[in-house]
């Protein structure tokens, strides 16, 4: 088993910033990717950004290319997604998730998630 803990969200200003964090611990050597999703209140969760073990790949939805960023530090089992320019419509809880397969994948193959970090942006 895996388990993912959140850290990070708050409220913050349109145009601000905030960086999430997600620390993994238990049986972390089988996690390959890891990625970020995220709940708006009312819609469905989606996939925001995923990166692969070894850092290199790393995949972006399009509404948040080129002002997220997602990176991993393997030596402390901790992903990270720092979000620039923040939108009201960036708005919601933001779930760490991980993945034991190859590739990124979709929502539903992500085994192991975390229990959510909420943001507001407020306008």
């Amino acid at each position: 088993q895996v388990q993912l803990v959140e850290s990070g969200g708050g409220l913050v200003q349109a145009g601000g910033s905030l960086t999430l964090s997600c620390a993994a611990s238990g049986r972390t050597f089988s996690i390959v990717y890891m990625g970020w999703f995220r709940q708006a209140p009312g819609k469905e969760r989606e996939f925001v950004a995923a990166i692969s073990r070894s850092g290199y790949a790393k995949n972006y939805a399009d509404s948040v290319k080129g002002r997220f960023t997602i990176s991993r530090d393997n030596a402390k089992n901790t992903v990270y997604l720092q979000m620039d320019t923040l939108k009201f419509e960036d708005t919601a809880v933001y779930y760490c998730a991980a993945k034991s397969g190859p590739g990124i994948g979709i929502q539903d193959e992500y085994d192991y998630w975390g229990q959510g970090t909420q943001v507001t942006v407020s306008s």
